[in-house]
């Protein structure tokens, strides 16, 4: 779960269900970055109502990660919605930022030495 997270209202008064909402969506996002820098991740959202009556809600959220800063923003005409999009925007970029970011030689490492490991099992017909 992210720590770091600031839920704002602009032109919008925000009620705990929509916090809660809003925590439990984004705040699980944590799983897409790297574990190493989970602890610097911090988390900005913005909910706006844009016009009395007209119903369009705006949610936007700026994600600071180490290397960079990611900012998503949906208009719909349910508030609930607008953040379900804005999560599944921000989960294919923070893919993305993490394949980018993460050392791939670390798991090749474990992998050959899998591999090793099974092809002397299989050799000498013993485990090691």
């Amino acid at each position: 779960m992210i720590e770091r997270m600031e839920i704002s209202g602009v032109h919008y008064k925000l009620n705990d269900d929509i916090k809660k909402y809003v925590e439990k969506k984004i705040g699980r996002l944590d799983r897409f970055v790297p574990a190493a820098m989970r602890d610097a991740v911090h988390v900005e959202v913005k909910l706006d109502e844009k016009r009395k009556g007209a119903d369009k809600f705006m949610c936007e959220v700026v994600l600071h990660l180490p290397h960079d800063i990611i900012t998503v923003k949906e208009t719909t005409i349910n508030i609930f919605a607008a953040v379900d999009i804005v999560e599944a925007k921000l989960k294919n970029q923070l893919k993305k930022y993490k394949e980018k970011n993460t050392s791939h030689t670390a798991d090749r490492k474990k992998t050959f030495s899998r591999l090793r490991k099974l092809a002397d099992r299989d050799y000498w017909g013993k485990q090691n």
